[in-house]
């Protein structure tokens, strides 16, 4: 059954470091960061590098997370749209963050998580071939979901596959990906693969954990 996505929360700060300058606002324990949204004027962000990485850690798909602003009266409404991560440390380097309102439909990335077991996989006739791990949605931010649940014991025959049209979404939210896109099949091994063969669960994360340099001047 798919669960509701539980709001999060993060502190954050104004920043004022712009630049190069962030070097050292990093070195300091904060992370810079940038929250946008369609009726909102971008506010370049620091936030406590410990609670960040909780954060980043818990929200895994796309769950709404309350911006609490220092100085501000109001918690904002996001969702985390990017993280920025250095190629070698895997270190976070800056975040996207998207307001949303209440009201207004969005459009994101939703997990796939696989349950259940496909008895000709577990008896080893068959082995999983994995197509893609999370699906477009739009719904209203109360109507997210923090994964949808791909039943894998309906696969009992070889060749056998669920696609994107096979899926139920939760009450109000719309997959928009296309419905003949590859979930799970199940294929024959070779024969020389059938004694190891296992299924492999692939664990799925929303976030776009990009390899590209981070960009010196960010505003």
């Amino acid at each position: 059954m798919q669960q509701q996505a539980q709001r999060i929360e993060l502190n954050a700060e104004k920043r004022t470091v712009m630049g190069k300058q962030v070097k050292q606002l990093r070195a300091q324990g904060w992370i810079p960061g940038v929250m946008y949204g369609r009726h909102f004027t971008p506010v370049p962000l620091q936030f406590e590098e410990r609670e960040l990485a909780q954060v980043i850690e818990r929200a895994k798909g796309a769950q709404l997370i309350g911006i609490k602003i220092k100085g501000e009266s109001q918690t904002e409404m996001a969702i985390l749209r990017e993280v920025q991560r250095d190629p070698i440390l895997h270190t976070v380097l800056h975040v996207d963050l998207q307001q949303v309102k209440m009201t207004e439909r969005i459009r994101a990335e939703v997990p796939l998580e696989l349950v259940g077991e496909s008895p000709i996989v577990a008896s080893r006739v068959g082995i999983l071939l994995h197509g893609i791990a999370s699906v477009e949605v739009e719904c209203l931010p109360g109507d997210l979901v923090n994964a949808i649940e791909v039943d894998l014991s309906r696969l009992t025959e070889l060749d056998q596959a669920i696609y994107v049209r096979d899926l139920v979404p939760p009450p109000g939210v719309e997959i928009l990906t296309d419905p003949d896109e590859m979930i799970v099949r199940v294929m024959q091994p070779e024969e020389e693969e059938i004694e190891e063969a296992v299924p492999e669960v692939v664990e799925v994360e929303i976030i776009r954990e990009s390899r590209r340099k981070e960009q010196e001047e960010e505003e």
